[in-house]
């Protein structure tokens, strides 16, 4: 069924974040890990999740056998991946289909070759072979009663070479039975011209009784392009990954494919009311992959809906569409606005109410004056929230009052080699001591770290021990530091940006000063309190 202007009414998302996202360099999952992100990608919506190769590995055996018993899925079908038979092979006693049909999913998805120069020169056999090593192996799981798609490995290659051969293995594939095709750029060096041209082609050769998926990879930088495009030539089906992952540049990425099919092109992706949790799928994801999501990712990255100029902010004060492609909220994104040396009083004070503070004008004018001064000597809050967060709130009167620090202290020593530990073998150790006040308690905390900012955090935990089960969630992801005037040498400004979460959302302080224990010790004490602000907020 097609919508305006010739668009299928909607396209089914297919989800390869456990495949083909996990052959992203840096990038190792654990089974846990792998049902975790199944369970997002139910909870979004996509129409089918790939689990990943059973019988290539132990982890996808076992992911498959406890998918069996603990996934809940509600939305998604579960697909295992493999490959045809082997050349000159038996389907009845080929492993690799054994394996797919022991991994029970009712939908199964194998790959095989429509380019002539890889079935002769990489699988060394017969076009005429290649095509039977397709039609055999999908007969043979057709007859299980399996729902099979077939992925056409390297379609567009072959397709600008030898059309007529990659012709013959879809004509094969449709005729065993094959539930989908789907058209592979697996060198992803096809451009959206291309790509359109030749998805409908085969829509054209085939009708509207065969469905046509795309499954592109970025290579070329048109991962996503190369999508719609596809989907301009009639594909309804589109195969990708949550925030692109994938070997060498990545799969087209889904976070950005979604939102434009539905917003952009009026074509329906997702099960209604599931859009708007795209962006903490998203960022949900790329805690459980532990690689910080981009924060100028289209639609879901931090930054997406971020506003830094003041006649930028001063109009969306007034129109909120006037710089802002789509509605935020639409995603499960927001509206922010930045705050830097270019922030005027209309940027302090949508901040403010975005906030929930309530500032008068000689507040806002300190907040402004102070920001400006402050950035002058190095601080960069646009990409310090929390610590912009904080200052905001104590302009406005609000002072932290779970604890007060009196002091603290930071001491290296080079051990001699007869002390060393297996821990610190070089000899050299850090302990930090912590004098703070709760209440009217004083409490005083030692602690030995890797380095100083690990052993000021531990000196700072051990005192709070118990007072604040909160921080026990509460850990730092990443450890930035910047010399800001190098040709003062070892007396250099330096700021340093620390990244922290407590699961459920991530943020970033910051710290400048001549001494970069100080400069750290400054971001650590507001990530800290920022992560115990989050905590009571949630009650």
């Amino acid at each position: 069924m097609s919508g305006e202007g010739g668009l299928p009414a909607r396209v089914e998302v297919y989800d390869t974040t456990l495949r083909d996202g996990a052959q992203l360099e840096g990038i190792s999952l654990t089974v846990d890990d792998k049902l975790r992100i199944a369970e997002q990608l139910d909870w979004l919506g996509v129409d089918y999740i790939e689990a990943g190769w059973p019988g290539a590995n132990p982890k996808d055996d076992e992911l498959f056998r406890r998918a069996a018993k603990e996934l809940q899925l509600t939305t998604s079908r579960l697909v295992a991946f493999g490959m045809t038979r082997r050349v000159k092979g038996k389907v009845d006693a080929d492993d690799t289909l054994r394996h797919l049909v022991e991994a029970g999913t009712d939908s199964v998805c194998i790959v095989g070759k429509c380019w002539d120069y890889h079935v002769t020169e990489a699988l060394g056999t017969t076009l005429d072979e290649g095509v039977a090593m397709v039609t055999d192996s999908v007969e043979y799981l057709k007859g299980l009663g399996r729902e099979v798609l077939f992925d056409a490995e390297h379609f567009f290659d072959g397709y600008k070479h030898n059309p007529e051969f990659g012709f013959r293995v879809l004509e094969g594939a449709v005729t065993a039975g094959a539930d989908r095709l789907v058209l592979c750029d697996t060198n992803g060096g096809a451009l959206p011209f291309e790509v359109e041209h030749i998805v409908r082609s085969v829509v054209d050769y085939f009708g509207a009784e065969v469905a046509v998926g795309v499954h592109l990879h970025d290579d070329a930088g048109c991962g996503v392009a190369n999508a719609l495009a596809g989907v301009r030539g009639g594909a309804t089906q589109v195969q990708g990954t949550i925030n692109g992952y994938g070997e060498r540049t990545g799969n087209c990425n889904l976070t950005s494919i979604i939102p434009n099919l539905s917003l952009k092109m009026g074509v329906e992706t997702l099960p209604p009311g599931r859009l708007e949790r795209l962006t903490p799928v998203a960022h949900h994801v790329a805690e459980l992959v532990n690689m910080a999501l981009n924060p100028q990712a289209p639609y879901v990255g931090s930054s997406a809906f971020a506003h830094k100029a003041g006649l930028h902010v001063s109009a969306i004060a007034k129109r909120p569409d006037a710089y802002e492609h789509v509605h935020p909220d639409l995603v499960g994104n927001g509206t922010r606005f930045v705050m830097s040396e270019l922030a005027g009083r209309s940027t302090i004070l949508l901040k403010a109410a975005e906030l929930g503070l309530e500032l008068d004008g000689p507040t806002v004018n300190e907040v402004v004056d102070t920001l400006k001064q402050l950035e002058h000597e190095g601080y960069h809050f646009e990409v310090a929230d929390a610590s912009l967060e904080l200052l905001m709130r104590r302009a406005a009167g609000w002072e932290p009052g779970w604890f007060h620090v009196e002091s603290f202290r930071v001491i290296t020593d080079d051990a001699s080699p007869e002390t060393a530990t297996d821990r610190e073998p070089d000899g050299v150790t850090t302990e930090a001591t912590i004098k703070l006040h709760i209440g009217e308690e004083r409490l005083i905390a030692t602690a030995e770290g890797n380095g100083p900012v690990n052993a000021l955090d531990r000196a700072l935990r051990h005192a709070l021990a118990g007072r604040y089960p909160a921080l026990d969630r509460l850990h730092l992801t990443d450890y930035k530091v910047r010399v800001l005037d190098t040709q003062r040498g070892t007396g250099a400004v330096t700021r340093v940006l620390l990244d922290s979460t407590d699961g459920e959302a991530s943020w970033t302080t910051i710290g400048v000063s001549e001494n970069i224990i100080e400069a750290s010790w400054q971001a650590l004490h507001d990530s800290l309190v920022y992560g115990l602000l989050r905590a009571s907020a949630r009650g």
